[in-house]
């Protein structure tokens, strides 16, 4: 009856194992599938960025194109997409900490808490079995000596009994059935104790021991239960959490599609690329049955004066195209027809990409003279900060020269130096020729007649406001300025309006713009 009970907590036992194992392994599986998902959102982060950044803009070029709001939306989306993809790494982390880690801390508990209950089972039940095998003993001993005991009591009864025996002999046998007799006894009395011992420790194995462990082994089982579910739930409220935000980058997105508006663009547009040109007036009727007269439409025909220029025809000079009214009409056809043929080659003709953007509309090239000012400024301003970062490296390293030669950096120095040098050089170019495409194009804001303003020419002749003496040579290789030599003396033709130039009229008759601090005044 015991072997039998043994052997039924002995399948109860592998049963609990069993079950209690496959608790534990659902656990590791769900981990697993965790770490997997994680791994799926981060390779899908990792995508979205590489996506964003593919399509970033990047560059002046493209950040023109983001003022207009189509463009401009579309680095808004990128951007969205960009948070987008850092909701969904957040998901995976928040994963990894919040389920991976925590239920792989828990797991491990559980693993030595259920080593530990196991143990203790299996303790308990050996000690038993360990019990149950010295009352088994004491029962055969006590089963022997018994058996022993009776043969020498029936030899000794024998022995009496026997005519032949002597008196000694029946003495004899006596006193060793009453020896196996009194052992017999003992062997009863061990058999009884252990008996009641072993009867005493199966009740507390099956009312106590066992029930407590097999208790506490269910009562991990449901703690881990609980626990996974806690994990399944987290599993989609970690998700649940960040949905916010990532509605946001949704809303986000469709915001930059609304606010997009067409007509601003194309507004927008013309105004970048708007030529600064009038167009022209329509051309009046000339009557040649009448005699040719000089037209007096405001036309746009003629091409944009760059500055006003001393024609040949001084007053000393003057020819009277009215004395005779054959020579001025047929002069002013002339003149007209040139002008003519002059502004429509202009537009049949195109020069390469000039340096200074002189090929480009008045708008255009301010505009494109602007970026190339701001360009080399920010240049210059980057060249400047490594030089200053390049000095101070150079003084760490003379006030420590454990960490480097300060003549390493010599060689840098003076590079980044020479970059300075030949960066202010293009600002200054620039600037000038900013300055006098201002200064030229102040004297087309008002529309002039063909013929008026020959006329005009004609009559008018500047005298000199001033004179001046040069201080340094100035090389004039920009559109409107001229170049003089240091110690030139210089007739002032217009003097500085606060830009910083004046015009200057040479000796030789090369009149032109200069940059006022290269002069010094006569008195």
């Amino acid at each position: 009856m015991c072997v039998l009970t043994l052997f039924l907590f002995q399948d109860q036992y592998d049963g609990i194992d069993k079950h209690t194992q496959s608790g534990l392994d659902l656990v590791e599986r769900y981990i697993k599938f965790v770490k997997e998902r994680t791994e799926i959102e981060q390779s899908y982060a990792k995508q979205l960025r590489s996506l964003t950044k593919k399509y970033a803009k990047r560059g002046s070029k493209e950040e023109q194109d983001c003022k207009f709001s189509n463009h401009g939306s579309f680095q808004e989306i990128l951007n969205e997409l960009n948070d987008y993809a850092g909701q969904r790494e957040l998901i995976a982390e928040n994963m990894m900490t919040g389920i991976c880690v925590e239920l792989t801390k828990y797991l491990q508990e559980l693993k030595q808490e259920r080593k530990t209950h196991l143990s203790d089972a299996k303790k308990a039940q050996q000690t038993l079995e360990s019990s149950f095998k010295h009352l088994e003993s004491t029962k055969k001993r006590f089963a022997k000596e018994w058996a022993e005991a009776d043969k020498a009591t029936q030899q000794a009864e024998k022995t009496e009994n026997d005519l032949n025996a002597t008196k000694l002999d029946v003495e004899k046998a006596k006193t060793h059935a009453h020896a196996r007799t009194h052992t017999a006894e003992e062997c009863r009395n061990d058999y009884a104790a252990q008996l009641q011992k072993y009867n005493k420790e199966q009740n507390l194995f099956y009312y106590s021991e066992i029930p407590q462990i097999f208790n506490k082994l269910q009562d991990m089982d449901e703690r881990r239960i609980r626990r996974l579910a806690d994990g399944y739930c987290q599993f989609s409220e970690i998700e649940k959490k960040v949905l916010p935000i990532i509605s946001k980058c949704l809303e986000g997105i469709s915001a930059a599609g609304a606010k997009i508006n067409e007509k601003q663009d194309s507004i927008l547009f013309i105004e970048q690329h708007k030529s600064g040109f009038e167009r022209p007036g329509d051309v009046e009727f000339e009557d040649y049955s009448q005699g040719i007269k000089p037209a007096t439409s405001d036309s746009s025909l003629h091409p944009p004066k760059v500055r006003a220029k001393l024609w040949p025809f001084s007053k000393k000079h003057k020819v009277n195209l009215h004395s005779d009214s054959s020579v001025c009409t047929w002069h002013s056809l002339f003149v007209c027809v040139c002008v003519c043929v002059l502004f429509f080659l202009s537009f049949i003709s195109q020069p390469p990409a000039a340096e200074d953007f002189s090929h480009l509309p008045p708008e255009q090239r301010k505009k494109r003279l602007q970026a190339k000012i701001d360009d080399i400024t920010k240049e210059l301003q980057k060249t400047q900060d490594q030089s200053d970062a390049l000095e101070k490296m150079k003084g760490v390293y003379e006030q420590n020269p454990q960490m480097g030669d300060p003549s390493s950096l010599e060689p840098q120095i003076t590079e980044t130096a020479q970059n300075i040098g030949r960066l202010r050089g293009e600002l200054a170019k620039y600037e000038v020729k900013t300055h006098t495409h201002t200064r030229i194009w102040r004297q087309l804001d008002q529309p002039h007649n063909i013929y008026t303003e020959f006329d005009d020419e004609f009559d008018d002749v500047q005298t000199p406001i001033g004179q001046c003496t040069a201080l340094y040579t100035f090389e004039g290789n920009s559109e409107g300025t001229i170049s003089i030599m240091e110690g030139e003396l210089l007739s002032i033709m217009e003097e500085d309006k606060g830009d910083g130039w004046m015009r200057v009229l040479r000796a030789n008759g090369e009149e032109g713009y200069i940059p006022s601090s290269y002069v010094k005044l006569a008195p």
